[in-house]
């Protein structure tokens, strides 16, 4: 069975027309986790749309099967296995108002596949994408550099090489490791180089993207820390009930224990008792992190749990925060930020308004040096320590405390304005 593997989250990002989601059918079909039955279908499919060559892509986009089955609409999961590990891979979609999945996305991910087009290379997309991945703690990078076969590339290893060129400058602006970062020539529509060596790039002696992948480091596994498992999805399964769907963040969560849901409606919490664990459609007797999982708990009613609200043991609740110190990065705001601003804050699964009550220090963001101490304002590239008030109630931890909870974007009319991390909170006790 696939839990004796070692199960590694794998995001795709980068820009929407750049072929993630071709490259990820073309890695699934080409692996043999798609049957040519389902190709066909696919096929057809993308034929009778007018989008022929599109196949590839629906493999990710068959959305209304997944609506069907209850799965996630706006992450599309998907199981893939390799000889030595066990895949879920997240396709997150690139258009603008999906940055806040690729959000989601990114902070769920060990590792990030990003997808670049060689005629195309680094654009605004692609930057927010890199920067995501960073502050969002994504550790491990793999840059494909797509649609070599394209016409006005042709192949040319002087194409890939400036786009490789182009995309280590960005990575390294944001602060990644580049000489860590591979970099692998793809055409994921013909299939070079995804799955199996090509012989159009003679000039090419490394690996394939599949091998690439197969060579990631596993993610270290916060199983010591407090259990922590942000719900994404309630659903209602007749003859089972209320079914948090999550992924554990941190901790290990096992069948039979006592659990609470904060801040659950009354944001008092909500008590109750894990009866069931499932992924992919079997069933577990424990959870641990990187798992995303349906739960069976007894105690849990529709109305008492929702989407941003963190799962914990009875004896460890998740800390929802009064007020809260971050240390934000201005990326793309249109004016300045001042005290009193209160866009809209996505931490973890919740989307929460919060106010902006002081900013205390404007840093260097490469250094983090204090520039200035209470200035009237920030704005695009400044980074500051600013204390945040939740304008409802919020589960946030600490980075220094529990990492996987502590980091967040800001966004204001769909936009991504800044990212951040909690550094120290105010707890509102439970009562």
């Amino acid at each position: 069975m696939a839990k004796e593997k070692t199960h590694i989250n794998l995001v795709f990002i980068g820009h929407v027309d750049h072929g993630k989601s071709t490259t990820v059918g073309r890695l699934m079909f080409d692996s043999g986790n798609i049957s040519e039955q389902q190709m066909r279908k696919l096929k057809e499919k993308a034929q009778e749309l007018g989008k022929a060559g599109f196949e590839f892509a629906y493999v990710m986009d068959n959305l209304k099967e997944e609506q069907e089955r209850g799965v996630t609409i706006d992450l599309a999961h998907k199981k893939f296995e390799t000889d030595k590990y066990y895949f879920t891979i997240i396709d997150a979609p690139g258009h603008k108002d999906f940055i806040k999945n690729m959000i989601t996305g990114a902070s769920q991910a060990d590792a990030a596949v990003l997808v670049v087009a060689a005629n195309d290379g680094v654009n605004a997309q692609t930057r927010e994408h890199a920067y995501l991945s960073k502050v969002l703690g994504v550790q491990q990078m793999i840059v494909a550099v797509n649609k070599m076969d394209i016409k006005g590339v042709e192949y040319a290893e002087a194409k890939y090489t400036a786009v490789k060129d182009e995309v280590t400058k960005l990575l390294a602006s944001v602060g990644f490791k580049t000489d860590d970062i591979p970099f692998i020539p793809i055409a994921s529509l013909p299939g070079d180089n995804v799955f199996k060596k090509t012989d159009k790039m003679a000039w090419w002696t490394g690996d394939t993207l599949l091998e690439t992948i197969d060579k990631l480091n596993p993610p270290e596994k916060p199983t010591g820390l407090p259990l922590r498992c942000p719900i994404q999805d309630v659903y209602n399964i007749t003859g089972i009930g209320v079914v948090p769907v999550g992924r554990i963040e941190t901790g290990i969560l096992k069948v039979n224990d006592k659990v609470i849901a904060v801040p659950g409606r009354e944001g008092k919490g909500v008590p109750g008792e894990c009866k069931s664990i499932e992924m992919h459609h079997e069933q577990m007797t424990s959870a641990e992190p990187g798992d995303n999982v349906g739960l069976s708990i007894r105690g849990f009613g529709k109305k008492d749990i929702a989407r941003g609200d963190v799962m914990g043991h009875a004896d460890k609740p998740p800390t929802v925060a009064t007020e809260f110190t971050a240390q934000i990065v201005v990326l793309n705001h249109p004016s300045v930020v001042t005290v009193g601003y209160t866009p809209v804050f996505h931490i973890h699964t919740a989307q929460v308004a919060c106010r902006i009550e002081a900013i205390e220090k404007k840093l260097n963001p490469a250094t983090g040096e204090v520039l200035e101490e209470n200035p009237d304002f920030i704005k695009n590239g400044d980074a500051a320590i600013v204390k945040i008030k939740p304008v409802q109630a919020l589960v946030i931890e600490k980075k220094s405390d529990i990492p996987q909870m502590a980091n967040f974007a800001i966004r204001d009319s769909g936009a991504t304005v800044a990212a951040g991390m909690c550094i120290d909170l105010v707890a509102k006790k439970l009562e």
